[in-house]
């Protein structure tokens, strides 16, 4: 389910496009006020899909209006932002891999606001999201912003991603989509980056307007898989790995017009996001001549497709190493076939099922799988609860 910008807000996706990252503090606050109709609207649809929630719905909206009213807030019960939280994932329209929304563990941390334990949280959420290769779907909602009291935010757009940056050759050592991150990082003190699968520093504001403080991730919460082929013994030589969850932690959970600024959330991968994309993509770690050179294969000619044929290899090699490792991972003709079955399901409950045709499709194989060769229902841009794009 990984990452505004074109990210999207899917846990699986995390062969997005590098966001911008601001080296310098943001000044100013967050001058906001919560939308009563968002806030009415949201209470109306927890009362409307959870009958037995508990309160009237008519006292709760009393309570909530007067709270906006009074604060230009309000304060979500434990029961609406895990709800909430589900629903932003269900309303995920880039997500293939919906049909576990229910399933998302909430961690209500909202009273954490430090930086010092916003990063202690998120290295624990690392840890019960890897759940000893068992990966499961987890979110962790920090404090909110509030009128003129602005929350804390996670600078990195995944909790793990490998540093970044040229050499003073020009060539790329790491990975290229997180050069920003890597310059920020080392603008603040961070030396280590000259191997290429270096994980990044966690960088946490306590608030837009101060220097991110940073924090080295501990071992025991990055879990990573060494990269093998089942059938080429020299695969393993090239040293390749990547980690096992995909944490996004720069967009903002909107809940009935509350945002979350710092909400880490996470599924697991679907091979293609490391094989197809985080790998092979020209603009990342660009494996593919390197495969087919290994493999043998003519590249004298677009024709002789060495392309596609070590990207099949490259892909086999992902998925192989992680059920090897024991790590939870989803192939893309499984994942297009359960898409559907989420489709079904939220039309039995009479609800439509967003789509974006371009991110459900899987990059390889596209027009194999079954998600290809159908339309989808608009996306509404206003739909809530969602994850937004930070700015």
């Amino acid at each position: 389910m990984s990452t505004g910008t074109s990210a999207g807000i899917c846990p699986y996706a995390s062969g997005d496009p590098a966001p911008a990252v601001p080296v310098r503090a943001v000044p100013g606050q967050v001058p906001y006020r919560v939308d009563r109709h968002e806030a009415e609207r949201f209470i109306r649809q927890f009362h409307d899909e959870r009958p037995g929630a508990g309160d009237d719905v008519r006292s709760r909206l009393r309570e909530v209006l007067t709270e906006v009213d009074r604060t230009g807030t309000y304060t979500h019960s434990p029961a609406e932002l895990a709800f909430g939280a589900r629903v932003a994932w269900r309303n995920a329209a880039r997500c293939i891999g919906r049909l576990y929304w229910r399933s998302l563990v909430v961690r209500d941390l909202r009273h954490l606001t430090s930086a010092d334990d916003v990063a202690a949280a998120s290295f624990e959420h690392l840890r019960l999201a890897g759940n000893g290769g068992r990966i499961r779907p987890v979110i962790t909602v920090f404090a909110p912003d509030r009128p003129g009291r602005p929350g804390p935010r996670i600078v990195n757009d995944q909790l793990v991603r490998y540093a970044g940056h040229r050499t003073p050759e020009g060539a790329w050592r790491g990975d290229p989509r997180s050069a920003p991150l890597t310059a920020l990082a080392r603008d603040l003190g961070w030396k280590r980056d000259e191997e290429p699968f270096q994980v990044l520093p966690l960088m946490v504001r306590e608030r837009p307007d101060v220097r991110p403080e940073w924090y080295e991730l501990p071992d025991d919460a990055v879990r990573e898989v060494p990269l093998s082929h089942p059938d080429h013994g020299w695969f393993a030589r090239l040293g390749l790995r990547w980690y096992a969850v995909p944490a996004i932690s720069d967009m903002t959970l909107e809940i009935g017009g509350v945002r979350y600024p710092a909400a880490p959330f996470n599924g697991w991968y679907m091979g293609t996001e490391i094989g197809a994309r985080n790998l092979a993509d020209a603009e990342r770690y660009d494996l593919l001549p390197v495969v087919a050179d290994r493999l043998g294969l003519d590249r004298s000619s677009e024709r002789t497709l060495w392309r596609d044929r070590a990207l099949v290899e490259l892909n086999v090699a992902v998925l192989h190493s992680f059920q090897e490792a024991g790590v939870t991972m989803a192939d893309h003709h499984t994942e297009s076939q359960r898409f559907l079955r989420h489709i079904a399901q939220e039309g039995r409950h009479g609800r439509e099922t967003p789509a974006d045709w371009s991110w459900i499709v899987p990059p390889v194989s596209g027009s194999a799988t079954p998600v290809f060769h159908r339309y989808y229902d608009p996306v509404d841009p206003s739909l809530r609860p969602a994850f937004l794009a930070r700015t």
